[in-house]
């Protein structure tokens, strides 16, 4: 498969709004990459059921790189919460493996995709209605921190996203606030990705007609042109981020969710 320069100019643009999206809204921009990678692979000869894994794993890879550039403009800002990273990471890694190594391959997703556009539809709901928290409500324990992270990182593995679709509502319901929660969002999603992205690895070894330029699941040319590119958009989002309010930043938070949860009930009742 030749990297034509029409394909270099996709790839670049997808980068360029992914990488706006992470450091607005804390979210690795998956679900905008794995639709629009699988359009791009299929136009170029790869069967629609490989092109969709391919556009995940790859997806979750360049998160690797978005997340970095993002944080590092959060943490000079002084609101990631480093202490709720460290709790909700192992949890992550946890999750990520059950995903990309075993279920990843094994598991029909039409259900999971209906359910799971539920779910992000009533967290979208909350966070548009903008209703408080209770005022006594904080961060669970040790362990239930864990198995938040277990859950955040099973369901990044399955879909391709960085995370912040569930653990930003997550941290905003237990009365972090948004901007601290978007930044810390911006953190976990370099756990999640590198771990998913060496279980996509690892499962993707003996799969057949992968196309030239993939290292299992990930397809390398749209990994570091979209990488590129979406670093350097990252810090831009990041300082609109701080810029805006924090009801506006919620409105435009819930809006993505919604479309998360419109793509993913398109591809749960077509399945």
């Amino acid at each position: 498969m030749s990297i034509e320069p029409l394909l270099i100019a996709e790839l670049a643009v997808l980068g360029l709004c992914t990488g706006f999206l992470a450091g607005l809204l804390g979210i690795g921009g998956g679900m905008i990459m794995v639709p629009f990678i699988t359009i791009i692979l299929t136009a170029r000869g790869v069967s629609p059921d490989l092109a969709v894994k391919m556009a995940i794993a790859t997806s979750m890879a360049t998160i690797i790189f978005t997340s970095i550039s993002s944080v590092r403009a959060h943490h000079r800002r002084g609101v990631v919460r480093w202490d709720i990273v460290k709790l909700l990471a192992p949890g992550i890694v946890l999750g990520a493996a059950i995903a990309s190594l075993g279920v990843f391959s094994l598991l029909k997703g039409s259900w999971l995709a209906l359910l799971f556009a539920a779910f992000v539809a009533f967290s979208a709901t909350q966070m548009l209605l903008d209703k408080k928290p209770k005022a006594s409500r904080t961060l669970p324990g040790v362990g239930g921190q864990i198995g938040a992270g277990t859950a955040i990182g099973f369901l990044s593995g399955l879909v391709g996203a960085g995370g912040g679709f569930v653990s930003v509502p997550f941290m905003t319901w237990c009365n972090v606030a948004i901007h601290n929660a978007v930044a810390t969002s911006a953190a976990l999603g370099f756990p999640i990705a590198l771990s998913n992205a060496v279980g996509y690895v690892v499962a993707g070894q003996n799969v057949a007609d992968l196309p030239n330029g993939s290292v299992g699941y990930i397809y390398l040319p749209a990994l570091v042109v979209i990488a590129s590119f979406s670093v350097l958009m990252a810090p831009v989002g990041v300082r609109t981020a701080h810029a805006l309010p924090v009801k506006s930043l919620k409105r435009v938070f819930a809006s993505v969710l919604y479309l998360l949860a419109g793509y993913m009930l398109f591809k749960g009742l077509s399945a």
